[in-house]
């Protein structure tokens, strides 16, 4: 039974004579902040125009045209407020069973059925190591990818890898001068990053290098088989570093790895479409498309050398993925600072009349920042992301010796807690919002943070192991203290959290609702009894605790986080 249709049933029953349509009564219940003020709560503002009296005198009118029956138990007015209160037992016995019925797809929808989303995310430049300026739109990436998939949507993850360009035109000189075939194949990208930075260190004594490079770059243009071999080489090293490095650490794989290089053969088609649409003019030798009637910058499409640009990357891949996979919407998870240039090739898109430009979407994240002094690992300016993840499992390890000395599968579980640490941070504030990263924060058993929902999880599974099954009927009456029915509301709104999710793109209205069960439960736990010696009340207690095990490690999976079950 879904307790808020059946609240929204009985106000539209009495609203529609004014217009109110189900839907919009059943967007605007909320659940209030005080579970002693109500189960649901519906704000009478808007209807003050319309029925021409104050809200407080609308709500207290229609709490008493609403009778109570055996779901709504009461129904009362506080100030603008209509407050529900549902029968507690009904509601335990509709929450908790269907919690135990459906397992791991309590939550999941069809929302999204029907729906292909293509993501574009997490796209490192080839050859450079993987830093903590990628973990954004990395595990956000991820995270919507399963969210969007437990909503019924057909996702393609693509991984947009920056792996053409001037930057291996630098490298190719830089191996053949400073680097050999054997320390590239032990040193992977850490040397070819080390090759990098020595290039542009020389080139600020010899200038000429600059030109080299660029002669290279043109050898890549046009087929030179040594300047593609080396590509090709450094690119293989590359990925297969990411993948088994840091990708599979985090549980992340993608669909497909088509990087910058792959729509080579694509883009003059879109120069051209441009000039027969008389859409490219001419501005200092590049050509560009104006957007000025737009208030925005020019969208330059080619260099004045003929060279081709990020926007018409941008656009042929999005022809490419139009093509292929015909997507309703196709994602883009960046930065906040590339927006313009993502409304720029929209906008082209669209003046290209092609209608799906509307269905283009930048996802914008936030950058990530340290404290001061927390991070003991640095490489020249770059913070490399596999440094970071060890720390963290590092300092779990250390928390696990000191608090739990005889755990079984210490490094398993460090490393399980350590990396869930690190996502979890990432995914606690909205997406567009930065995060400064503080390890008391990240790895407190105590906090609003991964370990605490872990450490949750893990107690809760440690309580079942004890108490076994909770076998035969519940009498669900013994869960309507406020500690059980908060714990209840929390899992029933579990499901209308993921769907918000991923309605607005958001990962955090998921972690931030696993850190309110867990403190609910925790509350719980420490008033009541579980394991007492009374059967009917044991059983009902311990039917509690496995649909909060059950939310809390759908969560976690959604997030990208392992659940352990010991810690």
């Amino acid at each position: 039974m879904d307790f808020k249709n059946e609240a929204a049933s009985r106000l539209h029953a009495l609203l529609s004579k004014d217009g109110a349509e189900l839907s919009e009564i059943l967007s605007a219940i909320e659940t209030p902040p005080d579970p002693a003020m109500g189960d649901y709560a519906y704000p009478c503002f808007k209807l003050a125009k319309i029925m021409r009296k104050s809200p407080a005198a609308i709500a207290e009118e229609i709490s008493r045209k609403i009778p109570p029956d055996a779901v709504i138990s009461k129904v009362a007015a506080a100030g603008a407020y209509v407050n529900f209160f549902v029968d507690k037992t009904l509601f335990a016995r509709a929450v908790l069973s269907r919690v135990a019925e459906e397992g791991a797809d309590y939550g999941k929808s069809a929302v999204n059925a029907g729906q292909t989303i293509v993501m574009d995310y997490s796209s490192p430049n080839i050859a450079k190591p993987f830093h903590v300026g990628h973990i954004p739109t990395t595990v956000v990436g991820a995270a919507l990818y399963k969210i969007f998939r437990f909503t019924g949507a057909d996702v393609i993850g693509i991984n947009h890898l920056g792996d053409w360009g001037t930057q291996f035109g630098k490298l190719i000189v830089a191996y053949k001068r400073y680097g050999s075939r054997a320390e590239v194949d032990e040193g992977g990208v850490t040397e070819l990053m080390r090759l990098y930075v020595k290039f542009h260190e020389e080139a600020e004594k010899e200038p000429a290098m600059d030109e080299e490079a660029r002669a290279w770059l043109v050898k890549m243009q046009n087929g030179d088989e040594e300047a593609l071999s080396l590509w090709r080489w450094f690119n293989d090293i590359s990925l297969a570093e990411y993948k088994e490095k840091t990708y599979k650490r985090l549980g992340i794989d993608f669909d497909y790895y088509t990087g910058e290089s792959f729509y080579n053969d694509k883009m003059a088609d879109v120069a051209d479409e441009l000039s027969e649409k008389g859409l490219l003019k001419e501005s200092g030798g590049a050509r560009i498309v104006d957007l000025e009637e737009f208030n925005m910058p020019p969208c330059l499409i080619l260099r004045s050398d003929g060279g081709t640009l990020y926007p018409t990357r941008d656009i042929a891949a999005a022809f490419y993925r139009k093509k292929t996979y015909n997507f309703d919407k196709c994602l883009y998870l960046t930065c906040m600072d590339q927006s313009l240039h993502f409304a720029q090739w929209f906008k082209v898109v669209g003046l290209m009349g092609y209608d799906w430009a509307k269905d283009l979407e930048h996802v914008p994240l936030g950058m990530i920042a340290f404290e001061e002094g927390k991070l003991s690992t640095r490489k020249g300016r770059v913070i490399l992301l596999n440094d970071l993840l060890d720390d963290a499992v590092r300092k779990t390890l250390g928390i696990i010796n000191e608090k739990n000395p005889g755990l079984i599968n210490k490094e398993e579980t460090a490393e399980a807690v350590g990396v869930g640490a690190v996502v979890f941070a990432n995914l606690y504030n909205g997406r567009a919002r930065d995060v400064c990263f503080s390890w008391e924060r990240a790895l407190s058993f105590e906090g609003e943070s991964g370990p605490y929902v872990q450490y949750t999880h893990a107690r809760a599974r440690s309580i079942l192991r004890k108490s076994g099954a909770a076998a035969g009927d519940i009498d669900y009456s013994r869960l309507s203290d406020a500690e059980s029915i908060e714990v209840i509301s929390c899992l029933a709104e579990f499901p209308e959290r993921i769907e918000a999710a991923a309605r607005e793109r958001e990962p955090f209205l998921v972690s931030r609702h696993l850190v309110n069960l867990c403190q609910s439960f925790n509350k719980f736990y420490n008033k009541h009894i579980v394991l007492t010696e009374e059967a009917e009340i044991r059983k009902a207690r311990t039917a509690l605790v496995g649909a909060v095990s059950v939310v809390l490690k759908t969560g976690l999976t959604l997030l990208g986080i392992k659940a352990p079950e010991e810690m």
